[in-house]
This record gives C-alpha cells, sequence and structure tokens, in this order.
C-alpha cells in the first residue's frame, strides 16, 4: 500500500459521503455535496501524479484507479438524473454512462488481443473528462432550480456528452480492424 493508493481508496470512501451531503435537508447540501466531489477528483489527479512521479505504480493501482473514476462519476450522473430528471440531465448521462460500459469492455477484449495500447487514454478523453467534471461539479453545488450556473451545467454537461461520444467514436475505429472477421482470420494463421 502506497499513497496514490491510498488516495484512490479515499476518492472511493468519500462516495457514500458526498452522497449523503446531497440529500441532507440543508440549504447548503449541494455545495458541501460539490465540495467533497471536488476533493475526490482532485485525489485523482493526485494519485496519478504522484504514482508517476514516486514511480509507485502498482497492478492494484491500476486496476482501482479507472474503477474508482467511474464509480465516482456514475454515482453523480445518477444523483443529478434523480434531482433534475429532464432532457439536459438525463441523455447526457446515458451517452456518458453508456460509452464508459463500451469502452471499459473494448479495453478488456483488446488487451486479450494483445493490442490494447490501440485503445490507451487519448488527449480527447482527458478534455472530455475536464469537461465532464466541471459540469458535475457545477450541478452538484446548485438545487435543481433553473438559474444561470445550473444552465452553465447543463451546456457543459451536454459539451461532455458529445466529446464522450467522439472520443468513443475514435476508439472504435481503431479497434475496428481488429473487430472485423479477415482480421481475426488473419490472426489466427
Amino acid at each position: 500500500m502506497n499513497i496514490p493508493n491510498i488516495l484512490t481508496l479515499l476518492r472511493v470512501a468519500l462516495i457514500p459521503i458526498f452522497i449523503l451531503f446531497y440529500y441532507l435537508p440543508f440549504h447548503w447540501c449541494y455545495l458541501a455535496a460539490a465540495i467533497v466531489f471536488t476533493v475526490a477528483s482532485v485525489t485523482d489527479w493526485l494519485d496519478g501524479y504522484l504514482a508517476r512521479k514516486w514511480e509507485q505504480s502498482t497492478p492494484f493501482g491500476a486496476f482501482l484507479d479507472p474503477v474508482a473514476d467511474k464509480l465516482m462519476v456514475a454515482v453523480a450522473l445518477v444523483l443529478l438524473v434523480q434531482s433534475h430528471a429532464n432532457f439536459w440531465v438525463t441523455a447526457p448521462a446515458m451517452v456518458i454512462i453508456g460509452r464508459e460500459i463500451v469502452i471499459s469492455a473494448l479495453r478488456e477484449w483488446m488487451a486479450e488481443l494483445g493490442k490494447r495500447a490501440h485503445v490507451a487514454v487519448s488527449q480527447l478523453g482527458k478534455y472530455k473528462t475536464a469537461a465532464q467534471m466541471v459540469a458535475l461539479i457545477v450541478l452538484l453545488a446548485n438545487p435543481p432550480l433553473i438559474s444561470n450556473w445550473v444552465v452553465l451545467g447543463y451546456v457543459l454537461l451536454m459539451i461532455s456528452a458529445v466529446l464522450t461520444f467522439w472520443s468513443m467514436y475514435v476508439y472504435l475505429r481503431a479497434a475496428w480492424p481488429y473487430m472485423s472477421m479477415h482480421a481475426v482470420q488473419k490472426s489466427d494463421k
């Protein structure tokens, strides 16, 4: 166990805390939930940075880090879909969660073929993540009533959904040659 792995575990442990804050019956509950989510988001960046800088990457960390990220985002999206209950949150949530399922399966399958590097994280994925995290923080920090901040959150979430869909297309296009029957038949020879 090292500090990057502890930070990743902390991110998972913060999920029930931000859920609890989101549902508290106080006027400050949304801001408190957004602060906890923001702290968890910062640990995502920090654990990766420290693991690389201190050369403390571990198989456990490589497994848990993306799981923690996906859990955190999925839980935030479920909370927002439930409280906002509109197209502007539900449609992007479907795209984001659906993409995570598809790309996780694709990466696992490509790893079995020994081609995992063809679907590695790209710069586009980093932009998608940045837009997504800012959108989630803005929406978590505000009650589900129309305001300038909430509209900004909706716009950022839609942008993030477009980037999410685009990045999924890029990954699928990179993997397509390995999915075709011709490529499978060639690799069997």
